[in-house]
């Protein structure tokens, strides 16, 4: 298919990536270190709620999720950018490119809902302490979890072709580590105004809507707090959300940050680091924050811990 003198490119090139090999070595390095941890923590919290019968609550059944998620979120992404960084072509195909971009918006679009469901989960938990086993049931809590998924995924689905449907510059050169959506709208030739109008819209369902039910849930939780009489109540539930607060903060200061500005602001470098942090240092803060603050959690992965190691010994 072509477009005036333009034609669809078959294969991009990543730009991103550093040319020297002491660099590509010290990112490799880096990089997968991230990940393994990023894998270690998510599926240590999976494994140990599924194992520990007083995990079974729908706060710990939302945790389990989001890591399920997000081990999903960055499966789709840095196991290509540790590839890339040894290989001396460093390139995708339209098509690669494409299945890329949808699965990474989708997963990503599914992790802010996510945030958003464990937010009403504290909601009805804290202001509603006597209805919550009769609202958050199980079957509530999984159509919950399918839902932000699948909402996710839906989201995302038509980005690939709809963004890809338009005629790109001869340079097949992507100024970043994978595919997202600015770098590739900046190879875009022709005039996209509509496109980048219906993808802010896209952005702003999946990031600006999750971020609003998640305001409206705190602003109701901190009144309720503000009535208790027990000052250790209201220590004791600013301490349950504590968690999720810094992770959204995190989530989604970096993901408005991206997704929600005009194109012409963009800096292919400043993206970089940026989208470095949302795909590796969001996972890998999750983890940490969460167990840290649950001595459920704690206590569950290290009975998981001692029993692997126990086998091991045997």
């Amino acid at each position: 298919m072509i477009w005036g003198n333009h034609s669809v490119l078959m294969e991009f090139v990543f730009l991103a990536y550093p040319s020297c090999p002491e660099l590509r070595a010290l990112s490799f390095l880096g990089v997968g270190m991230a990940y393994a941890f990023i894998i270690t923590g998510n599926v240590l919290i999976v494994v140990s709620i599924q194992r520990e019968a007083r995990l079974h609550v729908p706060m710990y059944y939302f945790l389990g999720s989001l890591s399920g998620v997000e081990i999903c979120y960055t499966a789709v992404v840095v196991p290509h950018i540790l590839a890339n960084t040894l290989q001396s072509e460093k390139t995708i195909t339209l098509l690669g490119c494409t299945t890329q971009m949808v699965f990474f918006i989708g997963f990503g679009s599914a992790d802010c809902f996510l945030l958003a469901v464990m937010a009403y989960d504290r909601y009805v938990a804290i202001c509603h302490p006597l209805q919550y086993p009769l609202i958050m049931t199980l079957t509530v809590c999984v159509r919950l979890v399918v839902a932000s998924v699948v909402t996710g995924l839906f989201l995302s689905l038509p980005l690939g072709p709809f963004i890809f449907s338009l005629p790109f510059c001869q340079t097949p050169g992507i100024q970043h580590f994978f595919c997202d959506v600015p770098p590739i709208m900046s190879l875009v030739c022709a005039n996209s105004h509509f496109h980048e109008l219906l993808v802010l819209v896209a952005a702003t369902l999946a990031i600006a809507v999750p971020f609003f039910l998640i305001a409206t849930s705190y602003a109701f939780i901190v009144t309720a707090v503000l009535k208790m009489r027990s000052a250790a109540g209201g220590r004791r539930a600013f301490s349950t959300c504590s968690s999720h607060l810094t992770v959204v903060s995190l989530q989604y200061g970096c993901c408005a940050f991206m997704y929600l500005r005009p194109s012409s602001s963009h800096h292919p470098r400043q993206d970089q680091l940026i989208s470095l942090v949302y795909i590796l240092g969001t996972p890998l803060l999750n983890p940490l924050i969460y167990t840290l603050r649950y001595s459920e959690m704690k206590g569950a992965i290290r009975k998981v811990l001692a029993r692997n190691c126990g086998s091991l010994r045997g």
